[in-house]
């Protein structure tokens, strides 16, 4: 028998940590908790015992291992390469395997694809051929059909379902074939599998259970909606319906005519439409030296083992410069709408290969399309809505990888621009001008360095030397190859309705785009001239701000006084009386223009290069409005829904005449 321990006659410890006040055995025995004697332990079982705990460590909350997914599932998951989810797949992949309706928007690139096919794998498990079709994705574009599919075989790799493709461009015969095979899955596009539905008479769509509509915005803004109506109507109300998209507008009602019930919407990344690993560069030029400026890019800027995308307006611009590539000894792809499909296909994948490092693209390339490895998007055309460019830009700094977005803008461009950052709500300013850059270069580039590493955009002018050398070379070109010049007037003809067509920038965009400052050269052009340029640069844009402060009648008048010394000249007079007349006219307007403001500004401070932003930041305005209580009749958000809108061929004035008059 062990002698009794001191510690039995211890008051028990308070939960704070402190002992209780003693009770002096006023408490009974049957009150207090039965004391137990603290077993000594070695280091070595607490080692094991640590060992131990930490094999059976639940899974980290959030990972995949916590989604409860069957085996086959998990394997392809991890046989693709993902270890922890990305924030949409976190967010999204819950609901929908709880069996929820999904509306969810995320940036370009942030994994929507995987977010829907892993639930819809988990939810299928195993192959069943009596049991029809059990999931339908609709796509709006055959490559990103195809890329989809071949999404699904590796995802699905350790699954025994079968899936089907039917996109427009192949044969019927052997989409028939395909659906009497009885795939678990059918990937399609909306035009081809409605027109299958209407030929087919015994095809039904009861036994879907999982309907995904992929890139939805663009489903209903290319003219699907009827075809979408039309497989609507053949699916079972038991379904479950997801739209995925880069882009959504706030507003169900929109996407109330795809059939969700109660979604729940899922909206990641709307201060960060762009990723903060995209590096944006906007060039200011002329249209017609686009074609030096691209070439300078590809050969002097562009590393070789780099990847590039180039989009451009119309299908005719993308043989031109597949053509003038050719020509200069470089290899290009090439995918635009009304190409054969096969053709499309194998240029598509020899550029996913590496084959090629430049692909020549329209605008039907910009949604879903993922090249792993793209490091680089050129855009030829500046995009009419910045939706578009989000869409364009969103093929590269994806998963984590760096990027850069090149894009030419001409001075008809400068209103979509501004448009595009009030989008964006990123600021902009210009390049500060050769005469800054003299004064203080050092000082210069790190405050433009600070502004780049803050966030803010930077436009500015490419070399006119470079320019001028290319331009020679590509004139040469030109005027060599029949090829091109036969495409020269289909060119021009197609640019001339493209412009006519596309949607027109915010009034207020286009008024403040006359205001904007003068740009010097871009700062990535930096390492190409020499001091002794700039200065040379510098004085050649001071002679094209020069205004003689005599016209040549007075001018001639006064060499003609000198030389003879009669009288007074006739035409001298009428001039002194005219400039009488008009110079306090001409006094008033500019001073009422900011002309004069302007100039005194950059005369007295030239350095105050910060001060230049002309876009992202808002301005307070002074205003008779109370703003605590005041209601606008246009909402505060009404630039950034204006650009997320589905309706893709209308601008931001359309958009604001749709709401107040809807």
């Amino acid at each position: 028998n062990h002698p009794p321990s001191p510690l039995r006659r211890l008051p028990p410890m308070a939960p704070s940590g402190k002992s209780s006040p003693s009770t002096d055995g006023a408490a009974s025995t049957a009150d207090r908790k039965p004391w137990r004697r603290p077993q000594m332990k070695s280091k070595a079982a607490g080692k094991k015992k640590a060992a131990q705990a930490a094999h059976n460590k639940k899974p980290k909350s959030g990972g995949f291992e916590s989604m409860g997914l069957c085996e086959e599932v998990y394997r392809g998951v991890r046989h693709k390469g993902y270890r922890v989810p990305t924030p949409i797949q976190r967010k999204a992949m819950p609901l929908i395997l709880a069996g929820l309706d999904v509306a969810a928007m995320a940036r370009t690139g942030s994994g929507k694809t995987a977010a829907f096919l892993v639930p819809m794998l988990q939810r299928l498990r195993h192959r069943d051929p009596g049991a029809g079709i059990r999931a339908l994705i609709l796509s709006p574009t055959r490559d990103l059909a195809t890329q989809t599919l071949k999404f699904t075989h590796q995802l699905g790799k350790f699954s025994d379902l079968k899936t089907g493709l039917i996109v427009g461009g192949g044969s019927m015969e052997s989409q028939f074939e395909v659906l009497a095979d009885n795939p678990d899955i059918i990937i399609a596009t909306p035009g081809r599998f409605e027109h299958i539905l209407s030929m087919v008479d015994d095809l039904s769509l009861r036994s879907v259970e999982y309907v995904v509509f992929d890139e939805a915005d663009s489903l209903f803004s290319l003219g699907f909606a009827e075809q979408l109506h039309k497989i609507l109507h053949k699916l079972s109300d038991t379904r479950q319906t997801l739209l995925f998209s880069a882009t959504m507008p706030k507003a169900l009602a929109e996407f109330a005519k795809a059939g969700l019930r109660d979604p729940q919407v899922i909206r990641l990344d709307l201060d960060k439409k762009i990723s903060p690993d995209l590096k944006l560069a906007f060039f200011t030029l002329r249209q017609e030296e686009k074609l030096a400026a691209l070439l300078y890019l590809v050969r002097e800027r562009i590393s070789s083992e780099e990847q590039t995308m180039i989009f451009v307006s119309t299908k005719y611009h993308v043989e031109f410069l597949n053509i003038l590539f050719r020509e200069e000894g470089l290899e290009a792809s090439l995918s635009y709408g009304a190409m054969d499909q096969e053709a499309r296909t194998i240029h598509i994948s020899r550029f996913r290969a590496r084959k090629t490092m430049l692909l020549i693209v329209t605008d039907v390339a910009a949604r879903g399309l993922d090249i792993p490895l793209l490091d680089n998007v050129v855009n030829w055309d500046f995009p009419a809505k910045p939706k578009l460019f989000i869409h364009r830009v969103g093929r590269v700094a994806r998963q984590g990888r760096t990027g850069t977005a090149f894009t030419f803008v001409t001075s008809e461009d400068m209103p979509f621009l501004l448009d595009l950052h009030l989008f964006l709500s990123k600021p902009l300013r210009p390049a500060p001008t050769e005469e800054e850059l003299l004064k203080d270069m050092d000082g210069m580039n790190l405050k433009i360095n600070q502004s780049l590493a803050d966030g803010e955009t930077i436009y500015g002018r490419f070399p006119q030397t470079v320019l001028d050398l290319c331009s020679d070379g590509v004139k040469e070109v030109i005027s060599g190859c029949t090829d091109l010049i036969a495409l020269e007037k289909p060119c021009a003809n197609a640019f001339r309705l493209y412009l006519k067509t596309r949607a027109m920038p915010s009034k207020e965009s286009v008024r403040r785009a006359k205001d904007l400052p003068r740009e010097g050269l871009h700062p990535i052009f930096r390492d190409v001239l020499r001091p002794d340029e700039i200065s040379a640069i510098a004085f050649s844009e001071r002679l094209k701000s020069f205004r003689p402060k005599q016209t040549i009648l007075e001018a001639e008048g006064e060499a003609a006084r000198s030389r003879s010394s009669k009288g007074s000249n006739q035409w001298l007079d009428v001039m002194k009386k005219k400039r009488e007349v008009h110079e306090g006219i001409i006094n008033l307007v500019h001073k009422q223009s900011g002309d004069l403001a302007t100039k005194e500004e950059d005369t007295e401070n030239i350095s105050n290069w910060e001060k230049k932003e002309v876009c992202g930041k808002k301005r307070k305005s002074q205003s008779f409005r109370d703003e605590d209580h005041y209601i606008s009749s246009v909402p505060q958000n009404q630039h950034s829904e204006a650009g997320l809108s589905v309706k893709g061929n209308e601008g931001f004035v359309q958009d604001r005449y749709a709401v107040h008059v809807s």
